[in-house]
């Protein structure tokens, strides 16, 4: 997708980081401790055509407009016209993986948020695609999603920094 095409597609689809709106996007959060120990590794939800964010939160439960871990840090906004019936599939689509979600164990390995994104995905045959996965959705959120602001790339990555700086210290000495 062009530069241009993109600006024209977030203009139609009006991101309100203020409201934590985010229309069709995938949306991430670091996980305190697990996140600054691994940057790469957070907490995903999925927003509706409206930009409410759902997020398989934990056992059981999906949310709905309240992530688990705190607002966005990061977010890859999706072309709805990439998904089988538009806004409505793009809508029932996240209905239907919230709905299955809320029947299930949260795994944090296996069958976690991630796992909620990916069906979702798969539901809607986002980009004519049925096989969705964790690691799939991931990489292309942590390679293709952008900051929320200067803020959210700052609660990404200086706790890795300080957390990667003590250990280097603490080897350091110990040397």
């Amino acid at each position: 997708m062009s530069n241009a095409s993109a600006d024209l597609m977030i203009n139609e689809y009006k991101i309100d980081h203020k409201r934590h709106r985010y229309p069709y996007c995938v949306v991430w959060t670091p996980i305190p401790l697990l996140t600054w120990m691994f940057p790469v590794i957070g907490h995903m939800g999925i927003a509706t055509s409206s930009g409410v964010i759902r997020d398989f939160a934990g056992p059981y439960y999906v949310s709905e407009g309240n992530m688990a871990f705190g607002w966005p840090t990061k977010y890859l906004q999706l072309d709805p016209k990439k998904a089988r019936g538009g806004q409505a599939g793009w809508d029932e689509a996240i209905k239907r993986a919230s709905d299955e979600y809320c029947t299930r164990m949260h795994n944090l390995c296996f069958d976690n948020c991630h796992s909620h994104v990916s069906m979702a995905l798969n539901e809607m045959e986002y980009e004519g695609c049925t096989n969705w996965n964790m690691f799939k959705i991931g990489l292309k959120v942590t390679l293709f999603s952008k900051y929320v602001s200067f803020w959210g790339f700052v609660k990404q990555w200086v706790p890795f920094l300080v957390f990667a700086t003590l250990l280097a210290l603490i080897i350091w000495v110990l040397n």
